[in-house]
């Protein structure tokens, strides 16, 4: 892993128009960088905005109802909100690949297996069709199929679940992308498939020495996968951190609540810790901090300014009013 800086994401702010005049800011202010070869989780909740991080630095926001109003992501320097929707697909599946949430709908069940990962090869790196099918082949040996030969040829609905997602995998390698985002690539999945997603991803990391950008709401995988997380809550990163230091000194409310409602094996408790509430509609957050109404820290100056992100020992950001002063630690039942 180099310290080279892949993606660079400073106020990122995509919003949507809703009919009823409202604007929903499913992400509002969003900042970080992810260095070569490293692996970075976006976690939090359904509706905290990690998916439409991903869709936004992919430039996949449908438009209208959605919008990019501000910010500035750049790959390796290079300004991805400046370029033209031809220079963007350019970027797409050769530079950036995506692994989307849901294999059945992500590949098209029409074309065989082969075309469809044939098809960036194509495209991005201008290989004859005879060429790209041998290299589907490769990959799809690359990513576990024993019968690859065979596979090229099958439609998506022959597979399996976790087959077809390892043809988006190899889909989504296909042209050794720098940065890979992987939306919850296990989530429907079951545990040994899983882990089997998940050991094929870092192995392909390690071949290609690709960045990966993984979301997720399982802390289970990032304490598998990642180097570095960021938990999300209400269009904003609320803390980020290393996972070790992340795991082991977690600061915000909403980050301790997170880890304290994790299984463990050395508790034996009757029931999980659980946060009460549900992360607010992004066309109507509150006032100040997002998380202050589930908050059972919050105080009358937590409803008055949105905190800011602050910066503590470790390289370890939190935002949260506690911490404005001195250093304190919030204790949970679990620690």
């Amino acid at each position: 892993m180099t310290s080279e800086t892949l993606l660079d994401v400073k106020g990122l702010k995509t919003y949507f128009s809703l009919e009823s005049n409202k604007t929903a800011k499913a992400v509002d202010g969003v900042d970080f960088d992810i260095h070569k070869g490293e692996t970075v989780a976006l976690v939090g909740e359904s509706g905290s905005g990690k998916s439409i991080t991903a869709m936004s630095i992919m430039r996949l926001i449908p438009e209208p109802p959605g919008k990019i109003v501000e910010g500035s992501m750049k790959l390796e320097g290079k300004e991805l909100l400046q370029l033209s929707h031809k220079q963007m697909n350019k970027v797409r599946g050769n530079e950036i690949g995506m692994i989307f949430q849901e294999p059945l709908t992500s590949l098209n069940p029409v074309f065989t297996v082969g075309m469809q990962i044939a098809e960036p090869l194509r495209k991005h790196k201008k290989m004859k069709k005879k060429e790209a099918y041998k290299k589907a082949v490769e990959l799809l040996k690359m990513v576990g199929f024993p019968n690859a030969e065979q596979t090229v040829n099958e439609y998506p609905h022959q597979l399996s679940g976790g087959m077809r997602q390892r043809v988006v995998i190899a889909i989504a390698m296909a042209c050794n992308p720098k940065l890979l985002i992987a939306d919850e690539p296990t989530t429907a999945l079951d545990v040994t498939i899983q882990a089997q997603i998940l050991d094929l991803m870092k192995e392909l990391k390690e071949q290609t020495n690709s960045a990966i950008l993984m979301i997720t709401h399982d802390l289970g995988v990032v304490a598998e996968m990642a180097d570095k997380i960021m938990v999300m809550y209400g269009g904003q990163i609320i803390e980020k951190a290393t996972v070790k230091e992340l795991f082991n000194n977690p600061k915000h409310p909403y980050t301790v609540g997170l880890l304290a409602s994790m299984p463990r094996i050395e508790d034996e408790k009757e029931r999980l810790e659980s946060i009460q509430g549900t992360v607010p509609p992004s066309h109507s957050f509150p006032e100040g901090c997002r998380f202050a109404p589930r908050c059972k820290h919050a105080m009358d100056a937590c409803t008055k300014a949105v905190p800011e992100l602050i910066e503590s020992e470790n390289n370890h950001k939190v935002r949260c009013i506690l911490y404005n002063g001195e250093e304190v630690i919030i204790h949970d039942s679990h620690q």
